[in-house]
């Protein structure tokens, strides 16, 4: 699997966060808007193919640079699929210095209230801002094909790893209200595997409830980054739950998986501690 590295600066001020238009060239597909992304050339360290991106596409200059995060997701490019990972880094600015867009880009805007925004914000960008504000999907390069998505937060927890285990998940439309929820006691496990049989449940609600697209977000980096096809599965103990998701995910048309912080996924954790304790602690 074929896998595209970038650097992403996350600038903001009062009115909200800096996002880019596309040069489409040649190209006649649907206009985006985006964060400012760069390549990492030969040599370079990401912090400095950051720097040179916003100095070179924004004609910004960024006074300081601060690692945020690292956002791995599994996108289609064509007839295939692409595993992304985005370097994501906070970028400050000096006060006063209006951008000018050249080469990569041709407008920009800040945003402010994201979620009802009428510009479509590339794959990437989206899943980036998702990530770092604990925001649910905002808008979509294609419309029809995820009108009908949904977000699924899903964790998986282990009481002395292994121990007494259970799965939560919460899944969000489009608007960020929540459809469903649950938990559910799966015995006893390790944690590593408690997180795959999360992801698992969090698949088959989303098959249950009859939609084709979805995004699902999870605390744990190895489940997301093995999922997305960064890295290999080699654990026997999580290898069939492995094989199982993936035979689920042929039922479905486009999903993609991110990595979350703890803390952005406490509704999940929830519902996993709570069906632990209607086993090891019932209400009598």
């Amino acid at each position: 699997m074929k896998q595209r590295i970038r650097v992403v600066g996350v600038i903001r001020n009062t009115e909200g966060v800096l996002v880019f238009k596309r040069n489409q060239g040649r190209n006649t597909a649907t206009v985006f808007w985006e964060l400012p992304t760069g390549k990492i050339k030969f040599g370079e360290q990401p912090e400095e193919a950051i720097a040179r991106a916003i100095t070179e596409y924004t004609g910004l200059t960024a006074t300081t640079i601060t690692l945020k995060d690292v956002v791995t997701f599994l996108a289609l490019e064509g007839a295939s699929r692409l595993s992304n990972l985005y370097i994501v880094y906070e970028i400050d600015i000096s006060a006063g210095i209006k951008p000018a867009p050249r080469d990569r880009y041709t407008a920009y805007k800040y945003l402010k209230d994201l979620a009802n925004s009428n510009i479509r914000l590339s794959e990437a960008t989206t899943s980036v801002l998702e990530i770092i504000d604990g925001k649910l999907p905002i808008s979509r390069i294609n419309p029809r094909d995820t009108a009908n998505s949904v977000a699924i937060h899903v964790d998986g927890a282990s009481r002395g790893n292994p121990g007494p285990s259970g799965v939560g998940y919460v899944i969000h439309d489009s608007n960020g209200k929540i459809i469903e929820k649950g938990g559910e006691f799966i015995g006893f496990a390790t944690s590593r595997v408690a997180e795959y049989y999360a992801m698992k449940k969090g698949v088959e609600q989303a098959i249950s409830l009859g939609y084709k697209t979805a995004r699902f977000f999870s605390d744990s980096l190895m489940v997301v980054n093995q999922l997305n096809g960064i890295f290999k599965v080699k654990n026997p103990d999580v290898t069939p739950i492995y094989h199982s998701i993936q035979a689920l995910l042929k039922e479905m048309d486009s999903v993609s998986f991110t990595h979350i912080a703890r803390s952005q996924n406490g509704l999940a954790d929830q519902e996993a501690n709570t069906a632990i304790d209607q086993i090891i602690h019932p209400v009598i």
